[in-house]
């Protein structure tokens, strides 16, 4: 939509100028006119204009590109190694290509990384394009957005998959607004509408309380990030044939108004829960920090590590690295052993997908136990130290 002032029918009696919230309006030759990169449409000034001078016109809509072909994934890689998130996507995007009867795509920027495009390929891609390039070791906002942006333009692809990752987020949201299409954020579930075959973007709304599935009707290409774990990695097949298209720039598309002076490993003595097989995790039901050292007893004999409610955070009980939840990390492990945990659905969102959940609660009716697929309705300080007593006697430890 956009406002338009009537040069006929405006008195210049400036009301409308008065009432703007965003000092958008102003006089010129006693008539009104409008900043449009200013204007946010608020509709303030048609309330009070008298002479019906000024209306808001919707333009029509435009028309999705019907040429637009293919589902590309961003492959994330540091230090010339590929994510494991690439992989996730690789797999649901696999899904989606078929039911488009399209093909699917890799891209993969940084340096000294070709050597990983038929790993893309053993993945499920057919094609990988790959842009290889010294100024490319390191993640910058500049080149890496401006090679997206050159590559999407001359491909033409109708879907583009991105982690939601701090590299990820940072690149696609820029991605989009320089290609001038939707972009949906942190989506749980991808899918197509059969008869439209457009991409249904699912993801939580509303805090988490409702599942809100998104459309991008008219512009491609429809661009959704995923969040880590979500989505189950491509299987790997060697006998999986692809194309390897080799990309490269002028000069000034690599230059960045930044650069890494250093990077710097963080250092942890406990497993990252984002990729451990098992994870054992407290919430307000553990009562005080002091009383998780009860989970990390039971973590440590199962080699897993430790996670955490949203609560036990915000109370200063577990550092914010170990958080699980919609506003933490999503996680996808073998097993998942809430304790103390309620099961609201900020926390659910980011777990429900793990192959094994066991809940411990004194309280039978929480939400948690509606996933579980084991439930221990109990004391769980008298529960958790059994069952790491158990463990330990069998796995002899």
């Amino acid at each position: 939509m956009s406002l338009h002032i009537s040069k006929e029918k405006c008195v210049g009696c400036t009301l409308c100028v008065k009432v703007c919230p965003f000092g958008a309006l102003s006089m010129h030759e006693k008539k009104a006119i409008v900043k449009e990169d200013i204007c946010t449409l608020c509709g303030a000034c048609l309330d009070a204009c008298k002479f019906s001078a000024i209306t808001l016109k919707r333009e029509q809509a435009a028309k999705a590109d019907t040429n637009a072909k293919g589902v590309w994934v961003f492959c994330e890689q540091k230090r010339g190694v590929v994510q494991s998130i690439s992989y996730e996507l690789l797999g649901k995007g696999r899904e989606l290509a078929n039911k488009l009867k399209a093909p699917l795509c890799g891209v993969l920027i940084g340096h000294d990384i070709e050597p990983r495009c038929i790993d893309l390929i053993h993945r499920g891609a057919d094609i990988v394009y790959v842009v290889d390039h010294p100024d490319l070791k390191n993640f910058l906002d500049d080149p890496y957005t401006n090679i997206f942006v050159r590559l999407i333009k001359k491909y033409n692809p109708e879907i583009v998959l991105c982690g939601a990752t701090s590299i990820g987020r940072s690149l696609i949201s820029r991605v989009a607004v320089k290609i001038h299409t939707g972009l949906t954020a942190d989506c749980t579930g991808l899918d197509i509408d059969e008869n439209k075959k457009i991409l249904l973007q699912t993801r939580p709304a509303f805090g988490g309380n409702i599942m809100a599935t998104i459309i991008t009707p008219n512009h491609r290409p429809q661009m959704s990030t995923v969040r880590h774990k979500v989505m189950k990695e491509a299987p790997h097949n060697p006998e999986h044939k692809g194309k390897i298209i080799k990309e490269s720039f002028e000069e000034e598309v690599y230059r960045s108004r930044t650069k890494v002076l250093e990077t710097v490993e963080e250092i942890t003595s406990t497993v990252n829960i984002a990729e451990a097989d098992i994870i054992v995790s407290g919430g307000r039901g553990m009562k005080g920090p002091e009383n998780f050292k009860i989970l990390e007893d039971l973590a440590k004999v199962l080699n897993g590590a430790v996670g955490s409610s949203r609560a036990a955070v915000d109370s200063g009980w577990m550092p914010y690295s170990h958080q699980v939840g919609q506003t933490g990390k999503t996680v996808c492990p073998k097993i998942y052993i809430a304790c103390g945990i309620s099961g609201q659905i900020q926390h659910l969102v980011g777990m429900q997908s793990s192959d094994t959940i066991i809940a411990i609660n004194h309280d039978p009716c929480a939400p948690i136990f509606s996933i579980a697929t084991f439930g221990i309705v109990g004391d769980l300080f008298e529960v958790v130290p059994l069952l790491t007593k158990k463990f330990k006697e069998k796995l002899n430890r």
